[in-house]
């Protein structure tokens, strides 16, 4: 019997440890540190180890499939898209065309199905949520080119970033990466998606009990998602034509991409007749995060820096009230992340059980404040607000729904997790 080949982009000496030669489903949790998480449906088996303080997942499926779906893995990750990590792949003579897939575990993640699985029946708006970052995901990888021919439930994963979701491909067996897709392969995508996410939400339902009168309800829900997905092309996508001098509406259109997180990379206005069309280049999705780095030097999501920015902001007014003078962003940004930032993070951390990440706590914190401050009518302070937010959040809030209630599908690995 040969040895197996491994491609290993973190080989740690545990990771390197692993009995590679022996089929997956042979692994014994007695001599393997195995993770029993829940997974959906899945054509492949897939199992969780720990190693060196991080979690794996691994999946076996045949040799050709596995190389496609690592290198769409890794040529995603080189774009930056939202997705998890490729981080090996080995091939084992034994059995005969077997290969196990190795993608890094994404932290404080859950699976669109176990959600939905625990927003009760009335929760619609939380459902919107979840819907809405699963058509954001699927516009983000048309951008790109990327086809994914499979989106369902099952291979999304979701994290928390602020009070909004970040959606993220798990799944890539079938994903095929173009320069760019027609607007037919951007549609037949789409059905898939309407498809995949009906039969999911159905399945859910009927798993959970619920009675069949909810069945029209959820199949709406899915079939409004592809509403959501043109919105939010038509606004990256649109060249909107105008007078000359109407040249002001420039600045409202990079406005208003900024507001949804992109940043501008450039401004085009071509003429057309006796008009110019403007045309919009973008970039990325992060351009609240990009502003937080220049001035502080964190790295978080976009989502979560919308809200520490506005933050800032309320700390920069303080300042300047207390100064009787203006005080810039760049001025009111080291005192914010050493008076509030660090020690609130901390607080709010420790509030929430040391759950997800310091940071979500903290902005889980801001939401709870503010949702206590407009039922009161007035600012309760931060004390208040960590108190309502270690033993019950209001019923409203994201950090009730999509904390709180998940909390027990949170693995725990250890101290050197990341978070």
């Amino acid at each position: 019997m040969s040895a197996p080949e491994l491609r290993l982009r973190t080989p740690s000496p545990q990771l390197l440890a692993l009995p590679w030669d022996v089929p997956l489903a042979d692994w014994d949790p007695a001599t393997v540190p195995l993770r029993d998480l829940p997974v959906g449906p899945s054509r492949h088996l897939v199992r969780f180890v720990v190693a060196d303080g991080v979690l794996w997942a691994l999946k076996e499926l045949p040799v050709r499939l596995a190389h496609k779906e690592y290198e769409a893995l890794r040529r995603m990750e080189a774009m930056g898209l939202p997705t998890v990590r490729a981080a090996g792949l080995v091939v084992r003579s034994v059995p005969e065309d077997s290969a196990v897939l190795v993608t890094r575990f994404l932290t404080g993640s859950w699976q669109y199905r176990r959600l939905f699985a625990r927003l009760p029946p009335d929760r619609a708006a939380h459902r919107a949520r979840l819907l809405d970052a699963m058509a954001g995901l699927l516009v983000e990888l048309h951008r790109h080119g990327v086809f994914w021919g499979d989106c369902s439930l099952a291979n999304t994963l979701f994290s928390r970033d602020g009070q909004a979701l970040q959606a993220h491909l798990v799944d890539a067996e079938t994903a095929e990466i173009h320069p760019s897709l027609s607007d037919g392969q951007r549609q037949m995508d789409l059905d898939i998606l309407v498809e995949n996410v009906a039969s999911g939400l159905i399945d859910v339902a009927a798993s959970l009990g619920r009675p069949p009168e909810i069945e029209p309800r959820l199949i709406e829900e899915a079939l409004g998602v592809p509403e959501r997905y043109q919105a939010l092309w038509d606004a990256l996508h649109a060249a909107p034509r105008f007078a000359f001098s109407d040249r002001y509406r420039v600045e409202s259109t990079v406005r208003d991409l900024e507001e949804l997180g992109f940043v501008v990379d450039e401004v085009s206005l071509v003429p057309d007749g006796d008009a110019v069309r403007l045309r919009v280049g973008v970039g990325d999705r992060r351009f609240h995060a990009q502003r937080l780095r220049e001035l502080t030097g964190l790295d978080v999501g976009e989502g979560q820096a919308r809200e520490l920015l506005a933050d800032l902001q309320a700390h920069r007014g303080a300042l300047s009230r207390a100064e009787g003078r203006r005080v810039s962003e760049d001025e009111a940004a080291p005192s914010w992340l050493h008076d509030v930032l660090t020690p609130g993070m901390r607080r709010a951390h420790a509030a929430v059980g040391h759950v997800g990440t310091a940071v979500q706590a903290w902005c889980d914190l801001l939401e709870v404040r503010w949702l206590l401050s407009e039922a009161a009518g007035h600012d309760v302070g931060t004390d208040a607000a960590m108190e309502a937010l270690a033993e019950k959040a209001p019923t409203d809030s994201a950090a009730r729904a999509l904390v709180a209630d998940t909390r027990a599908d949170l693995p725990v690995v250890g101290s050197s997790d990341p978070n």
